[in-house]
Parts: structure tokens; C-alpha cells; sequence
């Protein structure tokens, strides 16, 4: 089992593509592309920690039966998008506003906004959010694990670490 982070998919969100110049031709095309992108990165068997923002103006049986095609066991660290209809769905393992959690040895702290200062900030934990949308300069020690930052796909704390300073945009392709 492997463990994933990701953050601000914004599934059905139409001004998503705009605000954060994603490249796809129509939300449709953006939501089935994530789609895609998080079920070729992600086994059922896996666990995703999704830091927030997971869809917009999505009607709630929408929103629960894209839930449930997403592989992996699936916890959500709620963002400033995410309404009772999002944390009350049937396939989420877990729902809280921050977490901390030990993973490869490593302390994580994670939250949809990034912090200013953290537990253990002093002791090597990392801070991994989402929110900002690559916009933002990360502190050291901090990570934003959202789409935009990714290729539109969940990431693996090695994948993090081995990159140590993530691309600011995600690859243009769909």
C-alpha cells in the first residue's frame, strides 16, 4: 500500500480552469482527466489524503459517485470549498480539518492552508497543503500538494521529497 497527497482537484468547478489557467478544453474534460490521472497513479489498495477543495457545483449524487470511482482508501483534510454536502460523503475514511500523521519516518503536518510555523517545525516535520495552487513560495520544509502543482494527479511523499523543491505549474498537457 502506498500512501498519496493531493489537493484543490475543484472537480466540476468551471472557473477553476480559468483562475488557475488549467489547460483543458471544458470542465468535463478537466474532471475526466483528473479522473484518469489519479486512477493510473492510484491502486484501490492505496490511502490518499486529499487537503481540501474537492469540488464545486456538483449536484451531491454527482459528487458521490465520483468519490467512489476514485481508487484508494480516501481521507479529507477539509478546505475553505468544501460544504456539509462534501464532508458528508459515504467515501470518505476520514474527515477533520488538520491532521498529523508519521509516514517514511517523516512527521507531517497537514492542513489545507499553508502555515506559517507548525508542531515540530524545528524537529524536520513537513507541512503539506494545498490552497494557494502553486502560487505561493513555500517556506522550507513545506510542500503544496495540490493539482495545479502536480500534473493533476496525487503524489507520493517520496516523489516530494526527491523533487525537494516542486515545479511551480504542472506539466501543460491533457
Amino acid at each position: 500500500m502506498a500512501v498519496f497527497f493531493t489537493s484543490d482537484t475543484h472537480f466540476g468547478h468551471g472557473g477553476a480552469r480559468g483562475l488557475y489557467r488549467r489547460p483543458f478544453g471544458s470542465v468535463a474534460a478537466m474532471d475526466a482527466a483528473m479522473l484518469e490521472r489519479w486512477n493510473a497513479t492510484v491502486t484501490p489498495d492505496d490511502e490518499v489524503w486529499h487537503l481540501g477543495d474537492f469540488a464545486l457545483g456538483l449536484a451531491d449524487a454527482a459528487m458521490a459517485g465520483l468519490l467512489s470511482r476514485l481508487h484508494g482508501r480516501k481521507h479529507l483534510v477539509t478546505g475553505n470549498n468544501d460544504p456539509p454536502a462534501t464532508t458528508t460523503l459515504a467515501g470518505w475514511s476520514s474527515v477533520q480539518h488538520y491532521a498529523e500523521i508519521q509516514q517514511d519516518g517523516l512527521g507531517l503536518v497537514l492542513c489545507h492552508c499553508p502555515f506559517r510555523s507548525w508542531r515540530n517545525m524545528g524537529r524536520g516535520w513537513l507541512n503539506l497543503h494545498g490552497h494557494s495552487h502553486g502560487r505561493l513560495t513555500p517556506m522550507p520544509r513545506q510542500v503544496d500538494v495540490g493539482v495545479d502543482v502536480w500534473d493533476f494527479r496525487p503524489v507520493t511523499l517520496a516523489r516530494i521529497i526527491a523533487e525537494k523543491r516542486p515545479r511551480a505549474r504542472a506539466t501543460r498537457s491533457s
